[in-house]
């Protein structure tokens, strides 16, 4: 039977997104090849690794050997960093600030390449506009900056210059970018890594880095929540169950692939269905 036209949607999340490495791992499996790719945040990461010609296995092999040694991981974000601990005291910057562009060749199995159009599968990836407060979609031109703007965290990395725009996280804006796929498709499947709903009912009151991840949090559920209400003809949604990990809980990759796992027969069943 024929393989159905698949759009592939690859949510951001941060350490959570590597579920998204068991929906490509499925997909690989089945012979199926998306038509196209969109991702936000580390969906954009992983998304363009992929379409680069780096398989899921590869991807999952990095992620699992890069992060069990945590002093060997923040050697290198420590490399990436664009201040001085001086600057805190002048008043000048952020002396934790990383590069995006640097975190990308220090974290991603092989160099990405210098173009959107020298990816093997087409690309969308997710910017927001931090002057414009707008959307931004790359699919052309150069492809690091691009990428690396999609995952540049506010107060975490550094802003992206492109052209006349400051970028940041593209999860600010959409995080479930399906209306980023405008090839021709039979149907989109979506990895939805948003953080749901804590499950106790405690009245703690958390500090303030983790208070500034929950609002992202929520930003990012409403808004996927919007964009796939919008599309819900055409679209899958697949929602990982990795609620019980953080943002920055990179060090846990082992467990979200685990706890992930479930993924792969939904995406063989949609893929049954749509045959």
């Amino acid at each position: 039977m024929s393989a159905p036209r698949i759009g592939l949607v690859l949510g951001s999340g941060g350490a959570r997104g590597l579920a998204h490495i068991v929906v490509l791992e499925t997909l690989e499996r089945l012979k199926i090849r998306p038509v196209e790719i969109a991702g936000a945040s580390i969906g954009a990461i992983l998304g363009a690794a992929y379409a680069s010609g780096i398989s899921a296995k590869t991807l999952r092999a990095h992620v699992l050997r890069d992060y069990k040694n945590p002093t060997e991981v923040m050697t290198r974000l420590f490399a990436a960093r664009v201040g001085k601990i001086t600057d805190l005291w002048r008043g000048t910057g952020n002396p934790v600030l990383v590069d995006a562009e640097m975190l990308l060749d220090r974290f991603l199995p092989k160099p990405l390449p210098e173009h959107f159009q020298d990816l093997e599968i087409p690309l969308s990836v997710v910017a927001a506009d931090l002057h414009r407060l707008d959307r931004v979609v790359f699919s052309s031109g150069p492809l690091k900056p691009a990428v690396a703007a999609s995952m540049a965290i506010p107060a975490l990395v550094k802003p992206v210059h492109i052209g006349a725009r400051v970028l940041v996280d593209g999860g600010a804006v959409d995080p479930l970018p399906v209306r980023a796929i405008i090839a021709d498709v039979d149907l989109i499947i979506a990895v939805d890594v948003s953080r749901a709903a804590a499950r106790d009912e405690s009245v703690k009151i958390p500090g303030a880095v983790e208070t500034g991840f929950r609002v992202f949090d929520l930003m990012q559920a409403a808004l996927a929540d919007a964009q796939v209400g919008e599309n819900t003809n055409r679209v899958r949604r697949l929602k990982a169950p990795v609620e019980g990990f953080h943002a920055l809980d990179f060090f846990s990759a082992k467990k979200i692939l685990a706890a992930s796992e479930g993924l792969s027969g939904v995406v063989e069943s949609i893929i049954a269905q749509a045959r």
